[in-house]
């Protein structure tokens, strides 16, 4: 088996220069790309700074220096003290993002809760207020609500959110919101929609961090399984909804650690993007202390088969 086919399965190859995004910038992760005017944009967690910071590649392998578009800010509930996990859509000309403000991350006695901000040039963001749009209120959710995923569902004509929550070191499950307006959301009476399944060892612990495309009628999610609190792997599922009757991937997981490389013990967040020839898939792979971003790629459109 080459090098770039180690750890994966469905027919996804990890890129052979992996990783793309790291080094000397130190840990970035859990990114949001977009493909505009054949340009990657890519926004992601950027801890050293405690930032999100705004990336471009010609090829979505090699990226610019990064610059930083938002930073935390003094709020009266220290919500925002830290800032990750974006999730950007460009809309009539804006670029919306739904982001992470964290108190105390990484903390057991730490909180995470949802922002939004807009942007016209996608670097300058304007947050919409003070509070959240979207906080922990519900048992399962804990003290956390993050990872949000937003999609524009033109047919519908609403938002529509995954978002992860429960413990703020890692949350557990997946739960699914709507908007009409980005800043208002509804949440879905029954969340969470997606959980770990204990009977596939591979996710046994939990289930987390996903990504949703739309294709051909299938809500298909891409998700962090958790075999226990550090080691991870990446999934994929599908749902006529994107809220019931998951069904997942029969070759999961699609992307695993690769012994002593940069993902050598965890590979979290997925982000999937179809550039109309190939299918580049985004994820932070962790190795000790250290993450960093990698791409795997798939060839073929049909992502099921």
């Amino acid at each position: 088996m080459s090098k770039k086919n180690v750890g994966t399965r469905g027919g996804w190859e990890k890129y052979e220069n992996n990783p793309v995004l790291g080094g000397e910038l130190g840990t970035c992760f859990d990114v949001s790309v977009l493909h505009i005017d054949s340009r990657y944009v890519m926004y992601f967690s950027w801890r050293p700074k405690g930032s999100i910071a705004v990336t471009e590649s010609v090829d979505g392998l090699v990226w610019s220096k990064p610059k930083i578009c938002l930073e935390p800010r003094a709020t009266s509930q220290g919500w925002e003290d830290d800032l990750n996990r974006p999730s950007v859509v460009f809309k009539d000309g804006i670029y919306h993002m739904w982001y992470t403000g964290q108190f105390k991350p990484g903390q057991a006695d730490g909180t995470s809760h949802i922002f939004y901000a807009t942007s016209e040039d996608g670097l300058n963001f304007k947050r919409a207020g003070e509070y959240p749009i979207l906080a922990p209120e519900f048992p399962w959710e804990k003290q956390a609500t993050m990872n949000p995923d937003v999609l524009w569902d033109e047919e519908e004509k609403l938002y529509k959110m995954w978002y992860s929550a429960g413990e703020q070191y890692e949350p557990n499950a997946i739960g699914h919101a709507t908007s009409e307006d980005g800043i208002h959301w509804a949440k879905y009476e029954n969340n969470p929609v997606f959980s770990a399944n204990p009977a596939n060892t591979w996710e046994r612990h939990k289930a987390a961090g996903c990504h949703v495309v739309k294709v051909e009628g299938w809500y298909i999610m891409f998700y962090i399984g958790y075999f226990d609190e550090d080691y991870a792997q990446i999934g994929m599922a599908r749902s006529s909804d994107g809220i019931t009757n998951w069904e997942r991937y029969p070759m999961n997981p699609i992307i695993a650690p690769s012994p002593g490389g940069f993902d050598g013990e965890a590979c979290y967040k997925p982000y999937p993007l179809y550039d109309g020839d190939k299918w580049l898939l985004w994820y932070n792979g962790r190795n000790g202390s250290s993450e960093q971003i990698g791409v795997a790629i798939r060839k073929n459109k049909d992502l099921w088969s």
